[in-house]
């Protein structure tokens, strides 16, 4: 019987916690995302307003060297999965790639990550555009 009991707590605690921690993630606002983002090496990815978007000397994986394309964006806010803003690719800009997922961390960090379990590849912060 206080076997049970214990169970029961623990269950409770983990539940509680788990919704404590999914309670801290930061909300995403798709209107506040179109800007410049760069990363340390110069690289830029500039998502806007009207949707589209434009990639300039980014690494989106850790085996490719820095690419250009562009095509147009949109949000995807997940509850099961991190949220992310999905990039179709247009004009072979990534060989036979037609999309790629750019995570949303905060308001003002993105990341491409090229393994899901994995760390992020590259890391882009937003920058005041002129």
């Amino acid at each position: 019987m206080r076997r049970k009991a214990a169970v029961r707590r623990l269950v409770a605690t983990v539940v509680g916690l788990a919704v404590l921690a999914s309670g801290c993630a930061a909300s995403i606002d798709p209107d506040a995302l179109p800007g410049r983002y760069r990363d340390e090496t110069g690289g830029e990815v500039r998502l806007e307003p009207d949707g589209t978007f434009s990639v300039t000397a980014v690494s989106t994986n850790d085996s490719s060297g820095p690419a250009d394309f562009s095509g147009t964006w949109e949000f995807h806010d997940s509850d099961m999965t991190t949220d992310f803003v999905y990039l179709s690719v247009e004009d072979g800009g990534l060989g036979r790639i037609a999309g790629i997922q750019l995570y949303t961390e905060d308001q003002e960090t993105v990341y491409f990550r090229h393994d899901v379990d994995g760390p992020p590849t590259t890391v882009l912060h937003k920058v005041d555009t002129p």
